[in-house]
């Protein structure tokens, strides 16, 4: 992977996580915090969507997307394990 990857999935994972957190209300982590659940977000993403049969297309925003919906799904997965 080069430095280039690495960057544009640091933005993409802070652009997922930033919009997790507004989605997700009372859940923002700060810049560090939502780049990581913007990056664990994506990781879900790509294990569970393709599994349900849930595709964008390519391209940098359908990335933006997927990582916001994993992140979503780990935030309210947070919400759920906090209530517990």
């Amino acid at each position: 992977m080069g430095i280039e990857s690495l960057l544009i999935m640091l933005v993409i994972g802070a652009i997922a996580g930033w919009l997790a957190g507004r989605i997700v209300e009372g859940y923002g982590f700060g810049v560090l915090g939502n780049i990581v659940v913007g990056i664990v977000g994506a990781f879900i993403a790509g294990l569970i969507l393709p599994r349900i049969g849930f595709s964008v297309g390519g391209g940098l925003f359908s990335a933006i997307i997927h990582s916001t919906l994993g992140a979503v799904i780990l935030l309210v997965l947070i919400r759920l394990v906090k209530r517990a």
